[in-house]
Parts: C-alpha cells; structure tokens; sequence
C-alpha cells in the first residue's frame, strides 16, 4: 500500500496546504465505503473490460455501492493502470490534477502529478477495493453475448454471468510506429515517444516527428535527459494552451460543445497573450473547439530559448544523419516517432452496437449503444474534448448504470435513446465536427441533467447518479414501485436488463 502523502505547512505551503485539505473533504464526503473483507456483495454483478485508469475507477464505485463485479485484463498485473503502465518515467498529466480526480479518494500531492504517483493511485484504489481479488489477468475477451436470460456472457458461461457491462479498453492501445519511406537510411536510434525511459539524450539532438501529445510527452523526457537539442517536426496544426487551471476550466466552459460566433474571442487571446512572439505556430484554420488542444506552457519557453524548434512540414526524405524538410536538412542523433498509439477495438460488443447511423461514438450519452442500456463504454468512445476524459464523470457514469440495472422503470426504450442521440445532431448541426466527435466538460454535464430530468422515475436517482450519496432510499422505492406493478398484475412481467422501460 502506498504511503500517505505529507501533510503541507499551512503557512509555507497555504495553496498546497489548501488544496490537500480540499482533497481530503472529497474523500470524506464522497468516497463510498470499501467492501469489508469477505463481505457478499449482492446483485447484479458487472464484468468490466480492462483495469486502466477507467476500469479500476469504475469497479470501485460499482463493490463501494454494494454491486459486484469482475475486472478482466488482457495483460499481466503490471498493466493494472493501461496506458500509464507503459509510458516514460517523465509523463505526466497535462490537464491539472483539480481536473482528473478519477476516483473521489484520490489524492495527488501537486497540479501536474507524474507517471508514478498516477500509478501509485490507481493502485491504491485498486488494493483499497478489494479489486485485486476480482481481477482476471491475461484473459483478452473476443466476444460477448446474451444467454437466454438477458444476461451477458465474456466469450463462454465459464467466465460467469453478468446483469451489466462497462466497456474499459480506453482510446491508447500498443504504440503506433509507422514504416515512413526511407528511414532506414537514418544510422541513429528511432524509438517510439512512449519508450524512451532508459534511453540517453544528454547532449544529443533529438528529432520528434509528430506534433500532438506525444510530442510533448518526447519534449518532457528531452528536458528531463538535459537534451542539446529538439526538433518537432509536425505537418498538421494543433492548438497549445497554458498549463493553467482557470484557462481550462473556462474553455471547458462552452456548454455548445463546438464552434460558435464568439470562439473568436479565446483564440484571439491565446494568440496574443499566450502565443505572443510565436503567433504564426498558431493554426490558422482550425477552431479550438474542434480538436483536443495541448496542454503545456513548456513548449513555449523551450521554442522562445532555442532548446527546441517547432518546424511545420512534410517529411521529404530520411538521411543518415537526419531528415530532409523543406529542402533543408535537420540533423539529428536519434528520431523519436511521436505517432500516438493505435485504438484498441470495440469489436468484441454485439454488431448490433455498430448499426449506422448509431455507431460509436454516435451513441446515448456517448457510451451507451442505443440497443443495449445495460452496456456503458466508459472513455472507449472518446475523439476529442476540452476537459477530461477521467474526473467525475467516470463516477456518473457508472452510476447511471447502476440505476438503469436496479430499477426497470429509468431503463431507456432504444426508440428513446435514438431520439436523444437524434436531438443532439440537431443542436450540433452547425459543427464544423461530428455531434460527438468533440465536446467540452460543460457540454456533458449538460448530458447527464438532461438524462436524469427527462424521466421523472430517475429524479429518486438524482443524488446518488450525481454524487454517489444516497443509493439505500431509491432502492426503498422501487421496491415499492414493484409491489405497486405486482398489485396491478404486472408480476409475470419479468423485463430483461436491455428492456427498457421510459415513461
């Protein structure tokens, strides 16, 4: 067990003092208690897929609120954490630690908390749930189906029966290292940005080709090694913003989720206030609610001191000292490949989740396909945001499917589902992307009011969906509500998980 972190000099340290003071409330408040040893946790029980950030987060407020589950791993017990299992030592997370608190006990010791302490966390809630006792490693599940109870099945009934699903496999899978034409002609080193912990770049000239998150993960570990030299070398444009908590939260802030007449207004004053001297590394025809934005104020004092030189272009050929861009050549002592990662696959969910136009992420309130309520994605189906992919609303989400398994009348008909999938193409129509292509922070929580509001048999619901507070009183009633459908002779009416049932 990890130990605990230092409690700050209130008058040394009163911001940091403040903020751990902040975490501990959180946690107080609203962590639901873990399961005590051995205790039987009742049904339904949720298979989740994948024990990264998202499945250890979601199973633990799942056993915290009484429901069982089983976590199933494609790898070992080292991959408990996903993709910050596998990254460098020097990553860290690039929106603020106030942003990404993916379980309420979670307690981050600074704004920007590296590799290891996001790994030490998850642990932490991993252990402290007794999730270590239901986690399956090396078991990668191909397919799942229902049996002729409405339950679902992982592959074959010999991995159990389960009343609900959460979708965990995330958006960042093995590297992708693309073959680029003539680079075996380089004669240094090419790594991939993830796979640099270990390697020396003291003194040397490093080449990133790439210009998104990846990218800056490669310039954290260059700074970190005390690298001579960075070149990113990047062909399409991206937005950068500041390290700073207020900036995103008030980018996050845009409840259309998408361009509008006054986005001119921050991209202006990132372009003056941020990007100043740099203004022409701006792009200059993409919004900055079309695509997720880097998050590093790094960047910009590296490029304005010369440690590092952004360069916009295609790769026009390898050489075996460098690569040719522009008809000049940056030379180079190793090539780092800041292509990203490849997305793991959905495919093992029914091809029923896929029917057009109701394929991911065009789903109810993005993670839930239309034909299948007791299924939610969490996190798999994201492309793009301003704000995060990890805070509460992991906890929301696995909330609502909670409520849709525990009472039969919040289930929404797939006729329904489509409808609000439907309105919020109408909202969106004027997007220069896809309905759920991007969204901001405020845009989802918009999604979850909208959802609970709609049906007046979920507002029993509404402060254990939105805090985790509360599940013992709708429980109450709805086994009035059932005693009420029993005396009305709707008892042989058995409903299955998938059936919805909105008024």
């Amino acid at each position: 067990m990890p130990s605990e972190s230092k409690v700050e000099n209130p008058v040394i340290h009163p911001f940091l003092f403040i903020y751990q003071l902040w975490q501990w409330l959180i946690d107080f408040i609203l962590s639901p208690a873990p399961p005590r040893p051995g205790e039987q946790l009742s049904r339904p029980k949720i298979a989740i897929i994948g024990a990264g950030i998202t499945g250890v987060a979601s199973a633990a407020h799942c056993v915290g609120h009484g429901f069982d589950v089983t976590i199933f791993e494609a790898g070992d017990e080292k991959n408990v954490g996903g993709i910050w299992s596998k990254v460098n030592n020097t990553s860290s997370l690039q929106i603020h630690s106030l942003m990404y608190r993916f379980h309420p006990s979670v307690k981050w010791e600074r704004g920007y908390p590296d590799r290891q302490q996001i790994i030490s966390q998850v642990r932490q809630v991993w252990e402290t749930y007794g999730l270590d006792k239901k986690t399956v490693f090396n078991k990668k599940i191909e397919k799942v189906y229902k049996d002729d109870k409405g339950r679902w099945i992982l592959d074959d009934p010999s991995n159990g029966v389960y009343e609900g699903l959460i979708a965990a496999v995330g958006t960042c899978g093995d590297p992708k290292m693309p073959h680029l034409d003539g680079m075996e002609k380089f004669k240094g080193p090419t790594f991939h940005s993830s796979q640099l912990t270990g390697k020396s770049a003291k003194d040397k000239t490093m080449i990133v080709i790439g210009g998104g998150a990846s990218a800056v993960e490669a310039l954290e570990f260059a700074a970190d090694e005390g690298a001579k030299k960075v070149y990113i070398i990047a062909r399409s444009d991206k937005w950068i913003i500041p390290r700073n908590p207020i900036v995103n939260m008030l980018l996050a802030l845009n409840i259309f989720g998408q361009e509008t007449i006054f986005s001119f207004i921050p991209e202006f004053l990132l372009r003056k206030l941020f990007y100043r001297d740099l203004e022409d590394l701006a792009p200059y025809n993409k919004g900055i609610f079309m695509d997720t934005p880097m998050v590093n104020s790094d960047v910009m004092d590296k490029l304005r001191t010369g440690a590092a030189e952004w360069v916009r272009c295609d790769i026009v050929d390898f050489t075996d000292r460098g690569i040719l861009v522009n008809k000049r050549e940056k030379g180079g002592d190793m090539v780092v490949q800041a292509t990203g990662f490849k997305r793991p696959s959905l495919s093992f969910l029914p091809d029923d989740c896929f029917e057009e136009p109701y394929g991911a992420p065009n789903w109810y309130l993005q993670t839930f396909p239309p034909n299948h309520p007791s299924v939610s994605a969490i996190n798999c189906t994201y492309l793009s945001a301003i704000g995060t992919v990890g805070n509460w609303h992991i906890g929301i989400y696995t909330r609502i499917l909670l409520m849709f398994l525990s009472d039969p009348l919040t289930r929404p008909q797939p006729f329904w589902m489509r409808r609000w999938i439907d309105m919020t193409k109408v909202l969106k129509a004027t997007a220069p992307t896809g309905a759920f292509d991007f969204f901001t922070y405020l845009e989802l929580l918009w999604w979850f009011a909208f959802c609970v509001t709609i049906n007046p048999f979920r507002w029993k619901w509404a402060v254990f969906v939105f805090f985790g507070i509360g599940s013992a009183l709708p429980k109450r009633v709805v086994r009035v509500e059932d005693r009420v459908r029993n005396g009305l002779g709707m008892q042989h009416q058995e409903v299955e998980r998938d059936t919805g049932k909105h008024f």
